[in-house]
């Protein structure tokens, strides 16, 4: 017998008006210490998720269950202080008039208030024992976010969300913040729902991604299963960047630079072609001329950090005016012009029909 969900939606739809849905029929499931992350572009719906799971909005269809029971359709509906919920959002919104420990102790207030070891502990988790007496403003934005974090895991909810909470810090510090929170979510066992539109962020936070467009689920799976096996080209692009073009199909196979591959489908003329930038293996040719079909000429060379960035010249692309990007690890900067032995990682090549 499997384990009720934290939470479940099922059929799940929202609109912010009559004629559009924020939130388009959405069925997933979380499961108890787990992590899934809601994942998407600008404006697709998944902070509306977030909000509808927190009980900040009312679906217009559909029910979302927590813990096994009811809490939201459009007939019931369950207040959001009685959820057991924990919720970190872009504004850490503390108080500037209590201190740090003050913070922590006020998300205790009510059924059982937080004793001082308590909130001891929960500040040596984030990190930030010695700043307990400091206010809000004298922090940096990760320390706020430290504590903005322990206060939302202070009462222990069953659940915790969490709403692109490190997109205001710069680079490394956001890898340093979301490093710590990820070690703290699953020190405490608690399952989070964590909304981004950073694939990397997704696959690094999450057990489970979601990925939704224009309001709707398009995939649900592992981060390896979304990655590896993207259902169509925009869960591919998503994913990561790719060399992108379109090909014809000639008695069922492409023909690309890198040999011959079936159709994906019997009925389409034209195919787009994905191939991760990873995908690419390089090795200096002999020759001088682009010969074979596997030839390709450096345009150019970057060093980026641990990562060799090179662009290539692939004539039979030549006329879609498309050239590919190698992404290849370590230092590796052949010279402009260089011809270069091309093969690729055919795992990392995607085929969809072209519309």
């Amino acid at each position: 017998m499997t384990d009720t969900p934290i939470l479940e939606l099922k059929g799940l739809s929202f609109g912010y008006d009559k004629h559009a849905l924020a939130v388009d029929d959405v069925s997933l499931s979380l499961e108890k210490h787990k992590i899934m992350g809601l994942l998407g572009p600008s404006g697709c719906g998944k902070t509306s998720i977030l909000r509808l799971v927190a009980g900040l909005e009312t679906p217009s269809k559909g029910e979302i269950k927590l813990y096994g029971e009811i809490v939201a359709s459009p007939k019931h509906f369950v207040m959001p202080e009685q959820r057991e919920i924990g919720m970190l959002f872009q504004e850490y919104a503390l108080f500037p008039h209590l201190s740090v420990a003050d913070n922590i102790a006020f998300a205790g207030r009510g059924k059982k208030a937080l004793n001082a070891d308590e909130i001891t502990q929960l500040l040596e988790m984030v990190d930030m024992l010695p700043m307990a007496e400091q206010y809000p403003h004298t922090l940096s934005g990760g320390q706020q976010q430290r504590v903005a974090l322990a206060r939302a895991i202070a009462r222990r909810p069953k659940l915790l969300l969490l709403d692109e909470p490190f997109s205001g810090l710069d680079a490394r510090l956001r890898d340093e913040i979301r490093d710590r929170t990820l070690h703290v979510i699953q020190e405490t066992g608690i399952a989070a729902l964590l909304v981004t539109h950073d694939a990397e962020e997704a696959m690094y936070m999450a057990d489970d991604l979601a990925l939704i467009r224009d309001g709707k689920l398009v995939q649900c799976g592992t981060p390896e299963n979304l990655y590896y096996q993207p259902c169509d080209l925009f869960t591919t692009q998503f994913m990561s960047s790719v060399n992108l073009f379109k090909l014809p199909v000639q008695q069922g196979q492409v023909e690309t630079p890198f040999g011959n591959i079936l159709a994906p489908n019997a009925d389409c003329t034209m195919v787009d072609i994905a191939i991760r930038p990873e995908a690419l293996k390089l090795k200096a040719s002999p020759r001088k001329q682009l010969e074979q079909p596997h030839d390709m000429r450096v345009m150019a060379a970057r060093l980026i950090g641990g990562i060799s960035v090179v662009h290539l010249f692939c004539p039979q692309l030549e006329e879609q005016d498309v050239h590919l990007h190698a992404s290849i690890s370590g230092h590796f900067l052949p010279k402009v012009g260089e011809v270069m032995e091309v093969a690729i990682d055919k795992r990392q090549l995607f085929i969809f029909p072209s519309f």
